[in-house]
This record gives structure tokens, sequence and C-alpha cells, in this order.
């Protein structure tokens, strides 16, 4: 029997769509080729006919989709001669970079806000090695000094700031295409810092053809000169960001100085890719849309009490918005939608713990209080 080629990382296979030196020295951990599962249970708790699927980048090395855009970002770090990188991190950030930055052979320092970071996250940074400084401010005020740092300092910026970044993460979007065989009507993103929703954009752009000719005029990624434009699909799907009602400079249409949310991941007010977000969202014809901490609680644990999927709060956002506007017709009926999930639920074991200690029951320990436990649930 023939036997498929060993997966080596994103880079490896996309490296001629990617702008990487041919002879670069590749930083990888295996990311990517992340799963595409197609959800069965939600879809028909919603009661309409809509294929709905989920793009797992929890299952990425460090747990989240980050990996992606550091795989490259390091990569190219370690071609031009850097020693160090340098982060502003809400938490999968540092933790990414610490990763990679380990696997190149090089230092990582990151600045996290004080008190603002899941453990989860906080401790593989420190696992990693990663030179871990604690600043008296939001995600927003780290994002400045590091900026200042790397004009200042001899490290590489490994936020999404840095275009490398955003080149790894629209691998997404190509395996999405490949997994499905077509591009998805809707693909829905949590929002934050809004790299991610830029860079699915810009991946699926480059796998349209032309883009049309009136979508090629308004294209604000490419100007008509897609790079790597090869003509595979004909059309690019509906963008649909969601954000947290505490942190939703989208919805605001204006910065917000001090976000709150139990979603870490998306507590940001100054979205780094403001500009591009808007124009993936105006391009595609798609639109931002926010929810409260308890709605995107809810949406996490019936991911995972429904569909098996834990995926962190932040990532829910997508699947609570996903499933509002398809119950609402929005998204309307016989749609193929996506939506990513950014980050394992690991990431964040606090949030889930307050699910875990009202779902534990005590008894006895006889098999007779165990079977009338059992027996009682089941009822």
């Amino acid at each position: 029997m023939p036997f498929r080629a060993r997966y080596t990382g994103l880079i490896n296979k996309y490296h001629d769509r990617l702008p990487l030196a041919d002879d670069a020295r590749v930083i990888s951990l295996g990311e990517g080729n992340t799963p595409l599962i197609r959800l069965n249970n939600i879809p028909r708790d919603l009661g309409r006919d809509v294929d709905l699927y989920v793009k797992f980048e929890g299952l990425n090395p460090t747990g989240s989709f980050k990996d992606r855009g550091m795989t490259v970002a390091v990569t190219q770090a370690v071609s031009a001669g850097s020693r160090a990188i340098i982060c502003a991190s809400t938490g999968n950030t540092s933790a990414s970079a610490a990763a990679y930055a380990a696997r190149a052979g090089i230092r990582a320092f990151v600045l996290i806000p004080d008190g603002k970071i899941a453990m989860g996250k906080l401790a593989q940074a420190i696992m990693h090695g990663a030179e871990v400084l604690q600043i008296r401010g939001n995600f927003d005020a780290g994002m400045r000094i590091v900026k200042a740092m790397a004009e200042q300092a001899p490290v590489t910026i490994v936020n999404s700031v840095n275009p490398y970044r955003l080149q790894g993460q629209k691998t997404a979007a190509f395996e999405i295409v490949e997994e499905l065989e077509r591009v998805p009507d809707y693909h829905c993103l949590p929002v934050g810092n809004a790299g991610n929703i830029t860079a699915h954009w810009i991946g699926y752009s480059e796998l349209a053809l032309s883009h049309g000719d009136a979508a090629t005029a308004a294209c604000s990624f490419c100007s008509g000169r897609c790079r790597y434009n090869c003509g595979i699909v004909r059309e690019r799907p509906v963008m649909v960001g969601y954000q947290a009602s505490g942190a939703a400079p989208f919805l605001r249409n204006a910065m917000v100085d001090d976000p709150e949310t139990v979603a870490t991941a998306i507590r940001i007010g100054h979205p780094q890719s403001w500009d591009y977000a808007w124009a993936a969202s105006r391009e595609s014809g798609g639109w931002f849309d926010e929810f409260p901490d308890e709605a995107i609680l809810e949406a996490q644990y019936q991911l995972a009490a429904r569909e098996g999927v834990f995926c962190e709060p932040a990532s829910a956002a997508s699947v609570a918005g996903a499933m509002r506007d398809i119950r609402s017709g929005r998204i309307p009926e016989g749609s193929t939608v996506v939506c990513t999930l950014t980050g394992h639920g690991l990431k964040d074991p606090d949030v889930a713990q307050r699910h875990a200690e009202a779902a534990v029951t005590t008894v006895d320990a006889t098999s007779e209080a165990v079977r009338d436990a059992i027996l009682g649930k089941l009822d």
C-alpha cells in the first residue's frame, strides 16, 4: 500500500506561498493541519439546515492558532540573525513565542498585563523559558512598549504587527478549502487584535481567481496584484467577526481604553489590525457583532457538552455568533459555515472549573450508592 508523506509543519507544506528564503532554517513544531470538525448536535438543536464546522486551532502544538504565525515569524527572525524576540500578550502569543524561541535556541521576552492572563497560558511561557515581564497596565499598554523596544533594543517583535505572523496564519484558509473542496459561504471568528480575521481574508483572497473584476479594484490587500493568485477558487466567504461586549471596539467604532471580559484572549481595546479587519468585513459583505460574557460561556459549554469540543472562552464567541445569526436567518439555511476556535479549553482552566464544581456529585464508596446515582441521572 502507498504511504502518505509525513507532515512536517505548514512551512514545508506551503513554502511556495510564504515569503521565506528557500534556504531558511525552518523553526517548526509540526503546527497546522488542524481538524475541521462538522458539528452534528448544535445545528439540530437550532432547527436549521446548515453545514456548521469548527476549525479547531486549539490542537496546534501550544494549543492555539498563534503557532501558525509564530513558525513563520520566528523562522524569518532567525534568518535575519535575530538573537531574541519580544511580544505583548494576553496569553496565547506569549506561550507560542516562548515555545518557538526555545525551539530556535534564541531568547523570548514577553510582556503580560498585571493580573489579566489565564494561568494555563502563563505557565506555558514560563516552562518554555521566556523572560516574563508583568506590566502594571493592560495589553494595549504592552503593545505600545513592545513597539518602542523593537526600535531601541536588538529584539524582533512577533506580535501580529509583524507581517510574517499574518502570512503564517493565512494557511488556515488554505486548509479549510482543501478539506471542504470549496470555499465556505460564511467564516466566523472571534476578534480581539483582529490579525486572524485579516490573515484568513488574505488566504482566501490569494486562492481566488483574480477576485473578479469588481473585487480586484476594491481589494485593500493586493490592489489586484496577489503574488500567489492561483485561481483555485472563484469565491470568497463572508467574513463575520464577534467580540465580547466589554471589549468591542469594532461595535463602538472607536478604541476602548479599559476592555474587560472573561474571554481573556480577546480582552483588547486597541486592535493592531483595525484598518485591515474593517477592509475584510467591508470587501466580503460581512459584519461585526458582540456578546456578553454569559453568552460566550454558554456557547463554550454547549460545544463541550453537545459536541465534545473543548475550546477556550474567546473561541466560543465565534460559535455564539454563528448560532444566533443562523437562528435569526441572517446566515440563511443551506449555508456552509466555518467557525474558528482559536484555542484549547485547557488554556483557561479556571473558567472550566466553575462548571466542574457544580457537576461533581459525591456519593458513598459502595456499589449501591454508585448504582443509585447512575440510575437517578438516567431517569
